[in-house]
């Protein structure tokens, strides 16, 4: 029996396809350019790339601005990529909050909402308020840009991502198993492409499109908050390991006899670097009696940021603790992938301020130095956002990679996801 390859053969319809995601990364990285201009970026003949134009705008991906004239031939007609090809919903499900986003194709803000949801409420009450969600956002949509398409929905959640069918295998601090998500907002949403991906993976890419991270090739990022995720962008492509599922480096074990961790373990790296290690500290400091402005009944991480802005020495050294846990597993992730740029984000990275000095230092201390020495730590740009902005760039990224496939619907983003941009 003959093995079938997965893989498409170079039929003309494929190298048109690789053509036109050729004509829209250049727009995306250079625009406002000339048809003359793509033709010698690409090393695509005129023609060619007159007609592949010509296809990006009747499908309103790419439009004419005006025309530039420098003196030397005719004068040239610009082309950019444009930002009334539709709009994109992006959505992020949290630890005690569902937040939404709304975009037109180039990433500028429609809308943008974040509701609180009951903690410890039942699975389906959180995704019956996700639908009414998304259908708000949509109707946002709508009303910003008339008439035009919906683009793609996008989801991050933060747990493990099935890549294959978009179904959400465990999320620790959600309690979540197995919930087939993709599977359930195709259903609602029969018409759009939907996209459900790793919250830490979408913030990442959203970094890397409209943040910190652009024009960097080698990029690790991290979010800290209610728990720990990270992600790489190596070449604008997330590595996602042989099951879909590479980046969770909050639990590496870090201390074996450490604290249980959510996800069944102990010692985990998450353990040590969360919101819950912060209050943690501040906590044990005020049952030793140490003086402090902050109320053992009254613990909030922006309280504790507050404070160690007043010079509370309990809370600057509860952050200090942190920022050394959180210096010390970077330190390793760096020796061990050699990035260029570390992105530090999640709810923690409100208190840069306070942590980047310490994982600079316990970097530099720790990491081999010709490691150290490539790499830089910065805050996220995107802030409580990053996420929902990474759901935009997943669409993007996806119709920048296949402008001729996207806008299907049927659950067409959760397949685009495992395709690699040429």
């Amino acid at each position: 029996m003959v093995e079938r390859t997965p893989f498409r053969t170079g039929d003309q319809a494929l190298v048109r396809e690789i053509n036109l995601s050729l004509i829209m990364k250049r727009l995306h990285a250079h625009a406002p350019v000339s048809r003359a201009a793509l033709a010698a970026m690409t090393g695509l003949n005129k023609s060619t790339v007159s007609s592949l134009v010509n296809e990006l705008i009747e499908r309103r991906f790419v439009h004419e601005i005006g025309v530039v004239s420098t003196g030397v031939g005719r004068p040239s007609v610009q082309l950019t990529v444009n930002p009334q090809a539709g709009y994109v919903v992006s959505m992020e499900i949290g630890v005690g909050y569902i937040g939404a986003l709304c975009t037109d194709f180039t990433a500028n803000r429609l809308w943008a909402s974040r509701e609180h949801t009951v903690p410890g409420a039942p699975q389906q009450t959180v995704l019956d308020q996700l639908l009414q969600l998304i259908r708000n956002t949509i109707q946002q949509g709508q009303q910003a840009m008339p008439g035009q398409r919906l683009l793609g929905i996008a989801i991050g959640v933060p747990g493990l991502v099935k890549q294959s069918d978009g179904t959400l295998l465990f999320a620790p601090n959600l309690g979540w198993r197995e919930v087939p998500l993709c599977a359930l907002l195709q259903d609602a949403f029969p018409d759009a492409p939907i996209f459900v991906d790793n919250e830490a993976n979408m913030a990442a890419l959203g970094e890397y499109f409209f943040g910190a991270a652009q024009d960097h090739g080698d990029v690790l990022y991290i979010s800290a908050g209610v728990g720990l995720g990270g992600a790489i962008v190596r070449g604008g492509q997330l590595m996602r390991g042989a099951s879909g599922l590479a980046g969770e480096f909050g639990h590496m074990t870090l201390y074996p006899d450490g604290a249980l961790c959510k996800c069944g373990n102990r010692g985990c790296w998450e353990t040590e670097v969360s919101t819950a290690a912060v209050e943690r500290h501040v906590r044990k400091a005020i049952s030793q009696g140490q003086p402090t402005l902050l109320q053992p009944g009254n613990l909030t991480l922006e309280g504790v940021i507050e404070a160690a802005r007043n010079g509370d020495p309990v809370a600057q050294t509860a952050l200090g603790n942190v920022g050394r846990e959180l210096g010390v597993g970077i330190a390793s992730l760096v020796n061990a992938l050699n990035p260029d740029l570390v992105v530090f984000g999640g709810t923690l990275s409100a208190a840069s301020d306070f942590l980047l000095p310490t994982i600079r230092r316990e970097l530099h201390e720790r990491a081999l130095e010709w490691d150290a020495a490539a790499v830089r730590v910065v805050a996220a740009e995107q802030g409580s956002q990053a996420c929902t902005m990474g759901g935009v760039a997943l669409v993007y990224q996806t119709i920048l990679s296949q402008p001729g496939s996207s806008g299907q619907p049927g659950g067409r983003g959760a397949l685009l996801l495992n395709q690699p941009m040429v």
